[in-house]
């Protein structure tokens, strides 16, 4: 992810012990490359926590590379996908780390670094949506991913309607959706930079429906929050005037 008002300086933030910097330029988060993940054998529940915006499922296992099972669930109201999560290798790879997450919810996932490749990421980020939604079809074999561009800030109706009929229509069909958002000071999810404009990609692996509310896979861990339940009203505003891919 990276703000807005510094094109070319790196910020430097303190992220629950461990440095993240946020590089001036669209898309990216900062960090250093990690040493080769651990293998996902740790497994979390995402049954036991709240529904509620806010509420953090997982956080402090921020480390870059840093792995783990996330287990699905499936309520009256609420369904959430099983995925393996990974914190994003570089401050760049937010882009390939959360198609990563989408890709795991069906098969076993290439790593950041080939999906970097299949991108086209360079150290200024995933320039556009699209390149995700081919990615996610060439991995998958599927014509499933469309990408849907949010251009107005804030969105019509008609594209927050739109947004919470793909939500859900892919999440009850097993496919994550990645977005790509802008976070301004005053709008930002859980543990983000103040005072900065992120720009970032993160995955949505579950709603529910009677809170109105997302469950996000936030490969950035920002603050420390690595699975975080979002409301879908700021969830909408997020995305203008990027897009995502369902």
């Amino acid at each position: 992810m990276r703000r807005r008002n510094i094109p070319t300086a790196l910020a430097t933030a303190l992220v629950a012990g461990a440095t993240l910097a946020a590089l001036a330029t669209p898309g990216v988060a900062q960090g250093a490359p990690a040493a080769a993940p651990a293998s996902a054998t740790d497994s979390v529940a995402v049954a036991p926590f709240a529904t509620t915006a806010g509420t953090a499922v997982v956080s402090g296992r921020n480390e870059p590379g840093t792995r783990f099972h996330v287990e699905a669930t499936r309520t009256r109201a609420s369904r959430t996908l099983e995925i393996d999560y990974q914190v994003q290798e570089t401050g760049y790879w937010c882009g390939p780390a959360a198609t990563r997450i989408a890709l795991s919810a069906r098969i076993a996932p290439p790593s950041q670094s080939a999906l970097a490749v299949q991108l086209g990421t360079h150290v200024g980020g995933t320039d556009h949506i699209s390149q995700v939604t081919g990615v996610l079809n060439a991995n998958l074999g599927t014509g499933w991913y469309e990408t849907k561009e949010m251009p107005n800030d804030p969105p019509t109706q008609a594209q927050k309607d739109l947004l919470w009929r793909d939500i859900v229509l892919d999440i009850d069909n097993n496919y994550p959706l990645v977005t790509n958002i802008v976070a301004p000071p005053g709008n930002q999810p859980p543990g983000y930079p103040p005072g900065q404009t992120i720009y970032h990609y993160f995955t949505v692996i579950g709603y529910d429906d009677v809170n109105r509310t997302v469950l996000i896979a936030d490969p950035a861990s920002f603050g420390g929050n690595q699975i975080y339940w979002l409301s879908f009203e700021q969830l909408a505003s997020l995305i203008p005037p990027k897009g995502y891919a369902a």
